[in-house]
């Protein structure tokens, strides 16, 4: 590729920044804009010295500019967005991110990870532990993690670790995003259905899993938790080695034993029953170490790292911003979830039940992911806070006229008024107020969502510290 100015029009999403940020290792002159964002992607780009403009705009579309890359947003559409539209009346190469990331990945051996949860804190672990094994590998991880610099980095290493993602490429291109890779390894989480509104079915999901499968070559391998949804099924479609992997299920290749869940957990690491390792990490919940025992396998089973590497880096990692963050020291632990799924968010409440069995969690909710506005999986709220001692329900946003099945902040709070006691605040200042009434010190404060909070990711820890 030629390297002069690339634009990302969109660059604020959690993928478009980590790209504008492996671009710009490369040598390309990075700019871009976006709209309604919110933290921290703005103070990501800010510290890579990466400018955008914070509304799109025919002019941002220069002359000197050598390729396009946009997002895949509602709001990036041709009809409605005048910036998209220039971009494609000009005469400069547009490509999706998938396009630029496959081929910076060119030459290299790609691990990628996929799965409908957990994608980017394995992605991040696998990254660290081959980075503390000093392998120098390349990574692209959707979120920020909190040991790296940066959520992506170009290398001379051989292994290049990428999350994949299931959603479209463009909106020129409904091909999911990790069928533009060439994996030489590929390790799947679960394949439980996500992304309602574009994977109109669970089969329809399922297939885009299984045409990813098809492209690991024989030399490769798939490494699979064992008992996650649809798994199985979607495991046979690869023509290559196969090693699952499990929490406790010996059944698995790769699980642990001796499980013990505190300030830190610690278990014993199984490969085929001989014990492997004695393991300590700082993440929470059995989800996280499920994630381990997945790294685990696809690192270890071809060597890639050596065991006393591994045990040493999962020591010191400490995960992903957002994904059950504390976000004070002191006071009534606040802690911020990534919830924009049920599973994702039964996982918040499980795991702090798991780590603070003698408090009660007060949740602080918003419906930002479109599957919890939409009215096909209103029975999520049927049993979602059932373990959650006190719920404020914060507004839904609305993704307009067009989208599909969507429900207001009014029908999903009679529906969960149906089933359980709950708070309704309109503003940060009203969600503020709320917990200052009801919070005790036997509390834990889970703040969860997918999207911006009102604000309360940063007022809240400030309250409670």
């Amino acid at each position: 590729m030629k390297q002069n100015k690339a634009h990302l029009i969109g660059i604020c999403g959690a993928g478009m920044s980590a790209l504008a940020v492996l671009l710009k290792e490369s040598g390309w002159n990075v700019t871009g804009s976006d709209t309604n964002f919110f933290e921290p992607i703005p103070s990501y780009l800010k510290r890579n010295k990466i400018k955008f403009n914070a509304k799109y705009s025919s002019k941002n579309i220069s002359k000197d500019i050598d390729l396009v890359i946009i997002g895949k947003n509602v709001n990036l559409s041709p009809q409605t967005n005048p910036e998209v539209k220039e971009a494609l009346r000009s005469n400069i190469p547009i490509k999706s991110l998938p396009e630029i990331l496959a081929l910076l990945a060119e030459n290299k051996e790609s691990l990628v990870i996929v799965g409908s949860y957990g994608k980017s804190t394995a992605t991040a672990l696998a990254s660290w532990c081959l980075k503390e094994a000093h392998k120098d590998p390349s990574y692209f991880i959707g979120a920020i993690p909190i040991d790296f610099k940066n959520s992506s980095h170009l290398s001379k290493g051989k292994e290049f670790v990428i999350e994949g993602d299931e959603y479209p490429s463009s909106n020129a291109d409904d091909r999911s995003k990790f069928l533009h890779f060439s994996p030489s390894s590929v390790m799947l989480i679960s394949g439980m259905h996500d992304h309602v509104n574009i994977f109109k079915t669970e089969q329809a999901y399922k297939e885009t899993y299984k045409k990813l499968m098809k492209k690991i070559p024989k030399a490769g391998i798939l490494v699979y938790a064992l008992n996650a949804k649809n798994n199985k099924e979607i495991s046979k479609e690869a023509n290559c080695k196969k090693v699952s992997y499990a929490l406790d299920d010996k059944k698995a290749n790769w699980y642990g034993v001796d499980f013990n869940y505190s300030k830190n957990t610690t278990f014993t690491l199984v490969h085929n029953g001989k014990k492997i390792a004695n393991i300590t990490t700082k993440l929470l919940g059995k989800h996280n170490v499920e994630n381990i025992i997945g790294v685990g396998a696809l690192l270890l089973e071809e060597k890639r790292v050596s065991v006393k590497d591994f045990v040493k880096a999962i020591k010191n990692f400490s995960g992903i911003k957002r994904r059950i963050e504390l976000k004070n020291k002191t006071g009534i632990p606040v802690y911020e979830g990534f919830g924009s799924s049920y599973e994702k968010t039964r996982a918040i409440f499980e795991t702090l039940h798991l780590h603070f069995p003698n408090k009660d969690i007060v949740a602080v909710f918003e419906p930002h992911a479109f599957s919890w506005r939409n009215k096909k999986f209103l029975p999520w709220y049927k049993n979602i806070f059932n373990d959650v001692k006190e719920v404020i329900l914060l507004p839904a946003v609305s993704r307009g006229k067009k989208a599909e099945g969507q429900i207001s902040s009014k029908e999903i709070l009679r529906e969960v008024k149906k089933h359980k006691d709950v708070f309704f605040a309109k503003t940060e200042k009203d969600a503020l107020a709320i917990l200052k009434k009801i919070v005790t010190k036997n509390d834990v404060i889970a703040l969860v969502s997918s999207g911006p909070m009102l604000g309360l990711t940063a007022s809240v820890p400030k309250l409670f510290k």
